[in-house]
């Protein structure tokens, strides 16, 4: 298993999923894509934004969270969302956690982001939220920041 997880929760916009497979190419991170898509993996966008990294990325098709909860009983996973007042830079992260975002237009199901482990990116009050590909590249740095890669 990679050092970093990197799990898209029903993502939708094929050109976020292909810059967030880029940057897992990049840093080695595995990538998981769970549910339901907004998109074809061979979507043009999807492939343009991921360009040749495509075939340099661990990416791993899953059906649903619970799927993936079954194959990592020991995991650490952590929410990305709005709703938390816990910040990302204050979790000591460790090798192989996995770090799950939800789709662009909603976000993470309630389940989740009422979790002890669901952790924000501040932004200034009264936004909505960053861009998803942003989101996991701010906060794959400070995992790789603080493991390592």
């Amino acid at each position: 298993m990679a050092k970093l997880n990197i799990v898209l929760y029903e993502p939708e916009i094929p050109q976020n999923t292909g810059n967030i497979a880029r940057l897992c190419a990049c840093t080695g991170a595995s990538l998981y894509l769970v549910g339901k898509l907004g998109f074809a993996l061979t979507d043009k966008y999807t492939k343009r934004a991921g360009m040749d990294y495509w075939e340099s990325v661990d990416l791993h098709r899953i059906n649903s969270m619970e799927e993936l909860f079954k194959m990592f009983p020991d995991g650490t996973f952590y929410y990305l969302t709005t709703k938390s007042k816990k910040k990302y830079t204050d979790i000591k992260f460790k090798e192989n956690d996995f770090i799950v975002f939800g789709p662009e237009s909603r976000g993470l199901p309630q389940e989740y982001v009422t979790r002890d482990t669901a952790i924000t990116i501040p932004m200034k009050e009264g936004q909505r939220s960053l861009n998803l590909s942003n989101s996991v590249a701010i906060v794959a740095y400070e995992i790789i920041r603080q493991i390592g890669i």
